[in-house]
């Protein structure tokens, strides 16, 4: 448990399951990026593997994204539940993980079109069809592939 969430005791998520199943349930989540002092944030979709305690998201193969990683791959990262204001009570009702990890380019071909497929499945509402465009090992080469491995992670709740 990090230090800012312990004012609180009672809003502190600590149970594994609960913080794994706030992240598998939400669809974005914000990754902080930094080279040369610098911060980036940039809000990404994901798909999140528990057994392997890991983020996968794609996106082009070149851009600043990709630089920063290779700069640096710590990164840290939000991921909202977000249930809305409680009108009246000047609250809102929410549970978010916040993580630290290692981000890295997925190289081996077998990991990445199994990430690019579980994250298809995740995100498609009709999964087939995009699937079939883009499950094919011409289009691997177009797409990159990041793996970001959590090392600490902790959440809150409210409301």
């Amino acid at each position: 448990m990090n230090a800012w969430h312990t004012r609180h005791p009672d809003k502190t998520i600590t149970d594994p399951a609960e913080l794994a199943a706030v992240v598998a349930g939400q669809k974005f989540l914000t990754l902080a990026l930094c080279a040369e002092d610098r911060p980036y944030l940039v809000t990404i979709s994901h798909v999140f593997v528990a057994e392997r305690n890991c983020f996968y998201f794609h996106c082009a193969p070149t851009g600043r994204k990709i630089d920063l990683i290779r700069a640096n791959p710590q990164v840290y990262g939000q991921v909202l539940e977000d249930h809305g204001y409680l009108a009246g009570q000047c609250d809102h009702a929410y549970r978010t993980v916040q993580f630290e990890g290692t981000a890295e380019l997925v190289n081996d071909p077998d990991e990445k079109l199994a990430a690019l497929r579980r994250l298809i499945e995740f995100l498609e509402p009709d999964p087939g069809p995009v699937k079939e465009r883009n499950l094919k090992a011409a289009r691997l080469d177009s797409v990159a592939i990041v793996r970001v491995t959590v090392t600490n992670w902790s959440g809150k709740k409210s409301g």
